[in-house]
């Protein structure tokens, strides 16, 4: 019996697909993040954050067979290049010099989120060629000028490479729970005496300057699982540990930083998923749209999709918050690697942290780096995460610990000639980004194994 036919459905909301459909293809990808859960996309329309009135009119691209999902992506018609964190404006300015219109532009990936994982979910490879062969097929169809995959998988970029899509590199700042100096094998225990001060499962204190970082219990099996799989370091036994492994002039500096913040009267505090309360997230609201407000701008996201992430996916948020003399003053939102109900399959489940939001209603000098970098290492390493992920750009990241990583795309445009002239253009880019990659970890401040 030959095989049933593939469909193909393109729907104007993210609601339109199934949460079961989608999580369930989401669960057996490689590189599966929150933010291509089916819950997290859905806030962003439902909120009003990622809508056709803000530029983001949702065309999800879905493969069926025999009623089930094998393929599908979150599709965007875009009238603009916001929110996207791999820039093309000089592309669109050159289109726009030759009379060509550039927008509306087709985009793969999730708004206002640069952080790298799988884009085409696919059941399998041929799957995924499909869906390629597909988003290029619409596109020509629907008469955009270009198809853009941001942030996407290795075997994402495998199946645009063999469709004909250009790819195009970038470059982050991660961190990885791996010390250089240390042998392999198994992290230790923490320090003597950590344990006692160890809080409740759903929230702790952490005071900048504190050595240990410890503030509760790790998850089950988080100690033994430390060791680095592939046969790396063992993980960091505790913030002072990390410190120890970083050039003397780096380490110096954290501690002078950390001790400004301690020294002006700054403690922190942080809650995890549903401890997370209703004042914390209006709280913590307060704090990131008084930043975007003070940069001219009103934030991508509204307080109603922090709202739905606190009833839909409240498992993966991670709250910091700043307090002096008993008053809160800030406020840094991470988001952290966890598999919904019902993903047993899930292929890959890495520990990994995310650092995405912050806030500030007072000026302390440091504030930033306190809130947004030392505490959560300091609790990735008391709680065994495996990475740390900065974010879309920021040098100053290396002095923490975050180095360099390259980050892909991959880009199709309809007009041979612009075609021809962004190829030649990504070729040379290329080669500049290697060489800046090399003058970066040229700069690594973590110092040299010991022989």
């Amino acid at each position: 019996m030959a095989e049933n036919a593939i469909i193909t459905r393109v729907s104007a909301s993210p609601l339109d697909i199934a949460a079961a459909d989608w999580n369930a293809l989401w669960a057996l990808q490689a590189q599966p993040t929150p933010f291509m859960r089916h819950e997290y996309l859905a806030a962003l329309h439902a909120s009003g954050s990622a809508t056709p009135r803000t530029g983001w009119a949702p065309c999800f691209l879905s493969l069926w067979q025999d009623e089930t999902l094998i393929a599908a992506c979150p599709l965007y018609l875009k009238s603009h290049s916001y929110g996207e964190y791999v820039f093309d404006w000089a592309w669109a300015n050159a289109h726009a010099e030759h009379g060509v219109p550039y927008y509306p532009k087709a985009v793969v990936a999730v708004p206002f989120t640069p952080v790298p994982g799988t884009r085409l979910m696919a059941r399998d490879a041929s799957a995924r060629t499909a869906l390629v062969q597909a988003l290029r097929d619409w596109c020509e169809n629907a008469g955009v000028s270009s198809l853009h995959i941001l942030f996407a998988a290795d075997e994402d970029l495998d199946a645009c490479a063999r469709a004909g899509l250009m790819p195009r590199q970038t470059i982050q700042f991660h961190w990885t729970n791996r010390a250089p100096t240390l042998g392999t094998g198994v992290s230790s225990l923490p320090p003597e005496g950590a344990l006692a001060a160890l809080g409740r499962p759903g929230g702790g204190s952490m005071a900048p300057t504190l050595g240990t970082g410890v503030s509760s219990l790790p998850p089950e099996g988080a100690l033994a699982a430390l060791g680095r799989p592939d046969g790396g370091s063992a993980a960091y036994r505790n913030f002072d540990d990390f410190l120890q492994c970083l050039s003397q002039d780096k380490r110096k500096k954290i501690r002078q930083e950390r001790r400004r913040v301690s020294d002006a009267g700054v403690r922190f505090r942080w809650v995890q998923g549903t401890d997370i309360g209703p004042a914390d997230w209006d709280f913590f609201y307060r704090c990131y749209e008084r930043t975007y407000l003070e940069h001219g701008n009103p934030p991508y996201l509204t307080r109603d999709f922090f709202a739905r992430m606190a009833q839909h996916m409240p498992e993966a948020w991670l709250l910091f918050i700043a307090e002096r003399e008993g008053l809160a003053i800030a406020s840094s939102l991470i988001a952290i690697s966890a598999c919904p109900s019902g993903s047993e399959g899930q292929k890959h489940q890495e520990f990994v942290a995310y650092g995405r939001y912050w806030g500030a209603l007072e000026r302390v000098d440091c504030l930033h780096f306190e809130a947004c970098y030392y505490q959560p290492l300091q609790w990735c390493i008391a709680h065994g995460a495996q990475r740390f992920e900065g974010g879309a750009q920021g040098e100053h990241k290396m002095a923490r610990a975050l180095l360099p990583v390259s980050t892909h795309s991959a880009h199709w445009l309809a007009h041979p000639a612009f075609a021809d002239a962004v190829g030649r253009y990504l070729e040379r880019e290329d080669l500049g980004m290697a060489h800046y990659l090399e003058h970066l970890q040229a700069r690594n401040p973590l110092r040299p194994p010991r022989p």
